[in-house]
């Protein structure tokens, strides 16, 4: 490892040995919880949910596939299973990309953007709950800086 800076070597510290498994727990077990809190609650699965809300935030409630694949951390083959769910329920439509005619968008429906707002006390409740209730007394901003940092390191 070339240019791999000697601190990077040093091995971890038993908080640090902590912080780096307590995460991999997290990144397993969150997405899992909620998920099952809002299918509990007959709501949206989560992977449904998320798919939704990127597509209610974005212009004119569309995105192209691979974009909103990206967005829900999805493969685009698990993008396609999705969206073939959420269409068969009238709550998504596909249209042809109008710049590039190869390509879909996913295109969110007043039914899917009823049916996100129905769904959205019960995620909301499950991320207090499950996330976080934990981090009181924390800074928050500075939290969310690091885990951005994290989440666009190369």
């Amino acid at each position: 490892m070339a240019g791999t800076p000697e601190k990077h070597l040093q091995p971890l510290d038993a908080d640090e040995e902590a912080l780096v498994r307590a995460l991999g727990r997290v990144m397993y077990v969150l997405p899992r919880t909620i998920d099952a809190d809002m299918v509990g609650e007959r709501q949206l699965p989560l992977t449904e949910y998320t798919a939704l809300m990127n597509l209610s935030e974005a212009p004119g409630r569309q995105m192209r596939m691979n974009e909103l694949a990206a967005a829900c951390q999805l493969s685009l083959s698990g993008m396609t299973r999705t969206i073939n769910r959420l269409e068969s329920l009238d709550l998504v439509k596909r249209v042809r990309c109008t710049e590039d005619a190869r390509g879909w968008n996913a295109v969110l429906t007043d039914a899917g953007f009823a049916r996100l707002e129905e769904s959205w006390p019960s995620h909301l409740a499950s991320v207090r709950r499950r996330f976080l209730d934990h981090f009181e007394g924390f800074d928050l901003a500075q939290l969310a800086r690091a885990f951005r940092k994290v989440g666009t390191a190369d």
